[in-house]
């Protein structure tokens, strides 16, 4: 993977956990740190239950980058579509950028519905109400495979990896980084939620996701072109003989 391709994901991730994460997750983080966290818990019991949560998370999203980056490398079966897929990409990482950013809708609607679906809720009571410890861990894998924002810009990076552990490796980095701002929640709740500084770091993620697209379409378009060289030149080879 190029280094300002993991820079940028890491970047993103940073800024976007304490931006997005906390208004997106920050109901999850407050309603298992409200009923399962028990008073009597020490302060590692409750240290290891935040990053059991966080791990959970982590889980799902490596899971979803192995899918889409399986996804990524049937559709780039040769070099051309590759750079088509890193095309697409860009493009949708942009518009999920300026979405992020609020100059765009069609984010939000997608990522309420699932949580506000009977059944997951269902689920989620169950995995809540459970006095289980290891259910934290259960709790952070429903909350992964929420419909989010920035889990589709990772998982769309996964699927123009084209590759199952580039993909899993890609939404693992995402999800790693996201652990700090959701455990800094569970000891703190309400500190950053409603903080001015969280827009800051918003829009700091929105606009880099926008970067990475660019750069992401950038690339595609010298993958196409590359490729096109090749073919003119090879043409040109065969007529010559």
């Amino acid at each position: 993977m190029e280094t300002f391709s993991l820079i940028s994901i890491i970047s993103i991730a940073v800024f976007g956990s304490f931006g997005h994460c906390i208004g997106m997750c920050g109901g999850i983080v407050v309603a298992y740190s409200s009923s399962k966290i028990k008073d009597e818990y020490t302060k590692l019991r409750q240290i290891i239950a935040h990053l059991m949560y966080g791990f959970g998370r982590v889980t799902s999203y490596s899971i979803l980058g192995a899918i889409f980056g399986f996804l990524g490398s049937v559709i780039a079966f040769t070099a051309m579509t590759k750079g088509i897929l890193f095309f697409i990409t860009g493009i949708i990482l942009v518009l999920i950028g300026f979405s992020l950013l609020g100059k765009l809708k069609f984010l939000t609607k997608v990522e309420h519905s699932f949580s506000k679906s009977k059944a997951y809720q269902k689920i989620f009571r169950q995995v809540v109400s459970s006095d289980s410890f290891f259910s934290f861990y259960f709790v952070g894998i429903l909350n992964g495979f929420l419909p989010c924002g920035f889990v589709y810009v990772f998982a769309i990076t996964a699927a123009s990896t084209a590759n199952v552990l580039e993909g899993a490796f890609v939404m693992f980095i995402f999800g790693l980084c996201t652990i700090p701002a959701l455990f800094v929640l569970g000891f703190f709740i309400g500190v950053f939620k409603q903080s001015k500084l969280r827009d800051v770091f918003m829009k700091l993620a929105s606009i880099l996701v926008i970067i990475f697209g660019l750069f992401t379409m950038y690339k595609g378009f010298v993958f196409i072109a590359s490729q096109n060289n090749m073919m003119i030149e090879h043409n040109h080879n065969i007529n010559n003989h």
